[in-house]
């Protein structure tokens, strides 16, 4: 317990200080995230936050944690952020085509997969289906590395909505990897948590920095790690909280259910609609309720609720099993969304500026942050 302590302390206290320094940084050499007629802000705002991110989880881990107990994983995990931190500040700089981004968090799953040995194995009666054979599983978590790093990389949208989430998905596996004893991957839930807390103070709206490529994909990243290690040790786990151990994948799910089924719904959209998975568009939640007159504030609020709301009724459901907790989720989720679209939405008018002409025009939603 004393490890995570001081490696919340160490990852807080640096990224709270780095991060004004990247924001002077970016100002000095104009670093922006360009405001456009897609885009929520109205001003140009450094998009390096999660260089900061990165930075105070590192230390908060290297000066924590006991390096030969856990090499074996440990310097491949390094790896895979390394991998993250590269491609994330070149897209955060230069932005790259999401195809780039793919190949990069296939490389990652590779590394994960067959260098960390990090894989899914059991489906705990999902559909009927327990244990697996490898080849299957190194797909299924490929997949799950991918989809789950993107889920975080497009719920960030508004001010704090992404490191809110992530400080929610974080401390929950950190709290069950701690209550099993599990204290490197409870270090990684809890130092990560710490980082992500400190970039919120300058992340809550009006945001003075966004967390980037950098971040988001980080944040990702550290949750399908949580996350499939949760899935491969819960059922074996002498935690108190008992129902975990019946449908571990229901419950992986439900702690991350809101940026993973709105990324799964948004795909699906885009998909019927003849467009690639990453078109561009404003069908995520938070484009919906920015439609309907709510501000950043009130989106957070309401999305963090949201989840740990899912995080709970997942946890008392599991007796039901593995397939219909996640049957349970995707309605509830489907028939709020359902009920949201069917909400009025709120038309604003405000002024329009181009090259000295003033135009009024009526807008019915608001952009998204990111380009994707």
């Amino acid at each position: 317990m004393g490890n995570i302590i001081i490696g919340v302390i160490i990852a807080f206290i640096i990224s709270f200080y780095a991060i004004p320094i990247i924001i002077q940084l970016a100002d000095k050499v104009k670093l922006y995230d360009i405001p456009d007629e897609r885009k929520v802000h109205k001003k140009p705002i450094p998009s390096l936050g999660g260089l900061g991110i990165f930075i105070g989880f590192m230390m908060g881990l290297l000066l924590t944690q006991s390096i030969p107990a856990v090499a074996s994983q440990l310097q491949y995990f390094y790896a895979s952020f390394l991998v993250v931190f590269f491609y994330g500040v070149k897209d955060d700089i230069l932005k790259i085509q999401p195809m780039k981004k793919i190949l990069g968090q296939l490389i990652i799953s590779i590394i994960l997969i067959f260098k960390a040995n990090l894989a899914i194995s059991n489906l705990y009666g999902f559909f009927g289906v327990s244990y697996i054979i490898n080849s299957f599983g190194y797909m299924l978590t490929l997949m799950t590395v991918i989809v789950i790093m993107n889920a975080f990389n497009l719920i960030d949208g508004i001010d704090g909505l992404a490191g809110s989430l992530g400080i929610l998905t974080c401390s929950i596996f950190g709290l069950f990897f701690y209550l099993n004893g599990d204290m490197f991957y409870s270090l990684i839930g809890f130092v990560f948590s710490a980082s992500l807390f400190a970039f919120l103070i300058y992340n809550y709206s009006p945001a003075k920095i966004f967390m980037g490529d950098t971040g988001s994909m980080l944040l990702g990243l550290i949750n399908a790690i949580l996350a499939i290690h949760f899935i491969e040790t819960a059922a074996t786990s002498n935690t108190v909280l008992v129902n975990i151990k019946i449908a571990p994948p229901a419950m992986a799910f439900g702690i991350l259910a809101v940026p993973l089924l709105d990324t799964l719904r948004v795909f699906g959209i885009r998909i019927l609609h003849g467009h690639s998975p990453f078109f561009p568009d404003r069908k995520h939640l938070h484009h919906l309720l920015l439609d309907r007159g709510f501000n950043h504030k009130q989106i957070l609020f309401t999305l963090v609720s949201v989840a740990a709301v899912f995080i709970v009724i997942t946890y008392y459901a599991l007796p039901l099993g593995c397939t219909a907790v996640i049957a349970i989720q995707s309605l509830l989720f489907f028939f709020g969304v359902f009920t949201l679209t069917k909400m009025k939405k709120e038309t604003k008018k405000f002024a329009v500026v181009r090259k000295d002409i003033h135009v009024v025009k009526s807008e019915t939603s608001h952009p998204k942050n990111n380009a994707i």
